[in-house]
């Protein structure tokens, strides 16, 4: 295993999900905004319009580079190409941070369009730490994993996803990015405590917070279920879990994530603001 850094590099302050339609906003007047985090398998091309404003971009602001498409839990081993077309972006590019989904989104030659959730077993365990070895080698770099939103349990689930995230941190190095919508969705899916949850988290391991918004339904017998949307504001209840984190925490680099039915720049950006004053308040 190589010799990882814990330490976060991108700054203890708010930044965005990177969207063209806000290139100028951004290069112009990005107010609380202090980083910019694009998904990995967007900028994969050789060239072209995308490229050259990552590039711009990346001479402004400390880039996060996040990962959809790795399927770091699926049963089959890691796509070789893949994974050198991220080696060849993570080298020219040179983020501040690399990070992907503990999820698995592959099965046998097919590629599902999602991020699905996996059993928390001892074999799960060991083959994905595997992968974030396999990753973390290939890139030369210590990555963090994400924990999911989650709808449902697995009976043969054997340990708790704190449990099952702190055992990756201790076995490959790697860092985790802690989702407080996330933690929202999932705990009130599963009727549990989202305060405990945190309380219980190795936030030592913790590189990155994402906050983001979701989309409210109903299940079968009429109980709340929550929809990780990605479309929509941050909630009063998510903003306060994520006061609760900080508190604990302290100031850490924060992601609004916002990639469906995007706003405009304003709204995008009094997002940030309202993250960044939670973090100033920390420090004052």
């Amino acid at each position: 295993m190589l010799d990882l850094t814990p330490d976060p590099v991108l700054p203890a302050r708010p930044g965005v999900g990177y969207k063209a339609q806000h290139f100028r906003d951004v290069t112009s007047d990005p107010g609380s905004v202090a980083w910019l985090e694009v998904h990995a398998e967007n900028y994969m091309g050789a060239g072209g319009r995308p490229i050259a404003q990552l590039r711009a971009l990346a001479e402004r602001f400390p880039i996060s580079v996040h990962g959809v498409g790795l399927s770091i839990g699926g049963e089959r081993p890691l796509d070789a190409d893949h994974l050198a077309r991220l080696k060849h972006l993570v080298g020219w590019l040179n983020p501040a941070s690399f990070s992907e989904h503990l999820a698995w989104s592959t099965h046998d030659t097919g590629f599902l369009n999602d991020l699905l959730p996996l059993p928390y077993t001892e074999a799960t365990l060991s083959r994905v730490a595997a992968h974030i070895t396999q990753v973390q080698d290939t890139l030369g770099r210590r990555m963090l994993l994400e924990n999911p939103s989650t709808y449902v349990a697995f009976t043969e689930t054997e340990m708790s996803e704190i449990e099952f995230l702190t055992q990756l941190g201790t076995r490959t190095g790697c860092g985790l990015l802690l989702d407080v919508n996330n933690v929202f969705v999932s705990c009130t899916n599963q009727k549990l405590d989202p305060i405990d949850y945190i309380n219980g988290f190795p936030l030592h391991l913790v590189g990155e917070i994402h906050l983001g918004g979701h989309h409210e339904d109903e299940d079968e017998f009429g109980a709340p279920l929550l929809i990780d949307s990605h479309g929509a504001e941050v909630i009063d209840p998510v903003w306060a879990l994520y006061e609760h984190t900080l508190r604990r925490a302290g100031p850490k680099p924060t992601l609004i994530e916002w990639d469906n039915d995007v706003p405009d720049w304003p709204e995008l950006e009094a997002e940030a603001a309202r993250a960044n004053a939670l973090i100033a308040g920390l420090v004052q």
